[in-house]
């Protein structure tokens, strides 16, 4: 396997993507999740006015939170009845079928658009958790969907949800010298994807701004790797990094200002910062192995990166200014490609084991060390912003894939499909 450390070791990461074997087979996005423990919730049918609404947004709701792998919606076929408003809900019904929480709602047509209700309810007490009506266009339906569903997360669990986010990733079509290069962004749930610069050269590495308008990639359009910083929206874009030699791996800083990045331009591979307005690169990391794909610490004060320094790759730590280095990982043989989590307190990477290479979190205030996905090709993970699940890629009958696995549970399900093959992919901010 080409690990994204090699791949972004040199510029024979640009002739192994270009003669590498693509396929072009149906695209799969894969969602790991997990039902032990998982809460078990109702939502029923969002009720309309005799027409048919444009989105089922009951069936969103269920999908998302099935997802988080921290629910178990009952399935609709189970439902002994569909109540739309509260007074209509018989309490003992969805006790019986062994239901915490129920989640009712309708939608109706309005003069602008359309009127959506929901209202979240405790089965046991018949209390009402939640409530609100909105009124939205044709095209907001899908984003209220998953604005309800982040609602019902934070009541149920305390902690803001991740549904109303996005992901960006790269997307191939074609094979050989028809290859075609995609930077693409979508809904978190895969939903609505959009291709916001297209290439015959390979990108790679996109990374999210903290306020989620720009993105930082790496391009070889111009036949070696650049650093481009690229508007979502309006797609204005400018090279902030071409040096001579080596630049890639870009991660934003907290604050947004700096970016971390790898160059190789003084004769070895090392983590720089970089500031995005001026153009000004300071040096972190000094050492003749390679230092790559560093991320930031929330506080933006620590910058964790992969190092083969020690005879093998693996995850050290350093502060900002490279002045004390110390190793993190210590399982296996192998860890690269870090993320940490936006509280700080986990670490996802690549981690290599007899099964292949696999998406694993070490708890850094703890021993606790999990592994998450099956592989044996897993690479390239990314936290959620409410730090629950992770996304990553992954293989699938010979076709790249997303998967997403979520930190409480391992059960397997497919969420979408799509006629091209994902790589790199990173989740947005809230």
């Amino acid at each position: 396997m080409l690990t994204r450390l090699q791949r972004l070791a040199g510029t024979i990461a640009a002739l192994a993507l270009l003669s590498g074997p693509v396929q072009a087979d149906e695209l799969v996005v894969e969602i790991t999740r997990g039902a032990e423990a998982a809460l078990p919730i109702a939502v029923a049918e969002f009720g309309d006015d005799g027409n048919e609404l444009p989105e089922d947004i009951g069936a969103i709701i269920r999908a998302n939170l099935l997802r988080s792998g921290q629910f178990d919606p009952l399935p609709p076929e189970e439902f002994i009845d569909n109540p739309t408003r509260s007074d209509e809900v018989r309490y003992e019904n969805w006790r019986a079928l062994g239901v915490d929480n129920l989640v009712i709602g309708s939608g109706s047509r309005s003069d602008d658009g359309y009127r959506v209700r929901y209202e979240l309810l405790d089965v046991y007490t018949g209390e009402r958790l939640l409530g609100r009506s909105y009124n939205v266009g044709q095209d907001s339906l899908r984003t209220l969907a998953h604005v309800i569903s982040d609602n019902i997360y934070e009541e149920l669990l305390g902690r803001p949800g991740a549904f109303n986010t996005m992901m960006a990733y790269v997307a191939v079509d074609g094979e050989g010298d028809d290859r075609e290069y995609h930077l693409v962004v979508a809904d978190a749930d895969g939903h609505d994807p959009q291709s916001i610069l297209s290439s015959s050269r390979p990108l790679l590495s996109p990374a999210w701004s903290p306020d989620r308008e720009r993105l930082a990639y790496v391009s070889f359009e111009g036949r070696r790797s650049e650093i481009y910083v690229q508007n979502v929206r309006s797609g204005e874009r400018r090279a902030i990094a071409s040096f001579e030699g080596l630049n890639s791996a870009p991660s934003w800083s907290p604050d947004g200002s700096r970016l971390a990045i790898t160059l190789s331009r003084d004769g070895q591979t090392d983590v720089y910062i970089l500031d995005v307005e001026s153009g000004q690169t300071r040096r972190v990391t000094d050492h003749f192995g390679i230092d790559t794909e560093a991320v930031w610490g929330p506080d933006g004060e620590q910058l964790y990166f992969t190092s083969d320094r020690g005879g093998s790759p693996q995850i050290y730590r350093t502060d900002i200014n490279g002045d004390s280095v110390e190793r993190v990982t210590y399982q296996g043989n192998y860890n690269a490609s870090p993320d940490i989590s936006p509280s700080g307190d986990r670490l996802a990477m690549v981690h290599r084991t007899d099964q292949g290479f696999r998406i694993a979190v070490q708890y850094l205030d703890s021993d606790r060390f999990e592994v998450l996905s099956d592989g044996p090709q897993d690479e390239s993970p990314s936290f959620a912003p409410n730090g629950a699940m992770v996304v990553y890629a992954t293989q699938q009958n010979g076709t790249g894939v997303l998967g997403t696995a979520s930190l409480f549970g391992s059960a397997r399900n497919i969420m979408a499909t799509e006629g091209r093959t994902l790589r790199e992919p990173a989740w947005s901010p809230n």
